[in-house]
């Protein structure tokens, strides 16, 4: 054997290892698959599903097995989908939705429907106009939270079969057209006019109310007042009988008499310049007064 057969037997096996490394670093590339953690990977094998690849790294048999989708399980949102709908008291409105989505079982998604965004608007558009047909113009506008439930429980059993979950659904805006915006406005100035018609006629009761409760206070502290003078006088009297009784007609006299001198008195205390006009029975009555207490002594 000379050099020449030698240098080729070498050459051939040679070229027969590095094919053989180079499958088997190729088989090698081809059965790991490391998978990012917002996306699943589907595996097929000879056209069929496999198996479904998490986060991380995987093994599959090279050569049979073929990643076939990728699909991201971050949350979507679908675009903002304007529609037309009808309340139940024949009001068309116009309804902006947006729903937001994500995929749990992409098996299910990348085998059961093609368009996934489209048949979630389609399936949304229906819900809205079946709930805002159940529902009056007024409804609509006030319990937009409860039709926001209603739509997004309806719309996660129908996608249910997708593989989706539907984590949020909104209703952005509900719009009218002009005739009714403008029939709106005018029943909402009648209305407040209306309340501020109750309001004033409230306030005018209600005054009428108070001075009639014044007008009964004010009288029933003047009959308090009566009541309590008349008391007054009657105990005067009262004293005055029985002074009489217990000590006969000259010790009331005296206390009358007593009692003008007293006030003339206090007439006489007050200051400045002053015209006293006095009965002309008053000398009489102090008079009486000395004599009866000089009596009494």
């Amino acid at each position: 054997m000379n050099i020449e057969e030698l240098f080729n037997q070498l050459l051939g096996g040679n070229i027969v290892l590095l094919v053989l490394a180079a499958l088997i670093i190729i088989a090698l590339f081809k059965a790991v698959r490391i998978v990012p953690q917002s996306e699943k990977y589907v595996v097929e094998r000879f056209g069929r599903l496999r198996t479904v690849l998490g986060p991380g790294i995987n093994v599959i048999v090279p050569f049979l097995d073929r990643v076939r989708h990728k699909v991201s399980v971050l949350e979507r949102q679908l675009p903002i989908h304007s529609q037309d709908a009808i309340t139940s008291d024949n009001v068309l409105v116009q309804v902006e939705t947006s729903v937001f989505y994500r995929i749990l079982e992409p098996e299910k998604t990348v085998y059961r429907i093609r368009d996934v965004d489209g048949a979630i608007s389609t399936t949304v558009a229906g819900i809205v106009r079946s709930g805002i047909g159940e529902m009056e113009l007024d409804e609509v506008q006030s319990n937009r939270q409860q039709l926001i439930a209603k739509i997004k429980h309806q719309v996660a059993d129908a996608v249910d079969d997708w593989g989706i979950e539907v984590t949020r659904a909104e209703i952005l805006d509900v719009n009218l057209d002009n005739a009714t915006r403008e029939a709106m406005l005018q029943q909402l100035n009648a209305e407040r006019a209306r309340r501020a018609q109750v309001t004033e006629a409230e306030g005018t009761k209600r005054s009428v109310e108070l001075n009639a409760d014044a007008e009964l206070y004010a009288a029933e502290q003047k009959a308090k007042a009566r009541r309590i003078s008349a008391d007054a006088e009657a105990y005067a009297t009262e004293v005055v009988a029985q002074a009489i009784k217990e000590h006969g007609i000259e010790s009331a006299q005296y206390q009358v008499a007593l009692k003008q001198v007293e006030a003339m008195m206090e007439i006489g205390k007050g200051t400045g310049k002053q015209t006293i006009l006095m009965p002309s029975n008053i000398v009489d009555a102090f008079g009486d007064a000395f004599k009866m207490l000089k009596g009494r002594a």
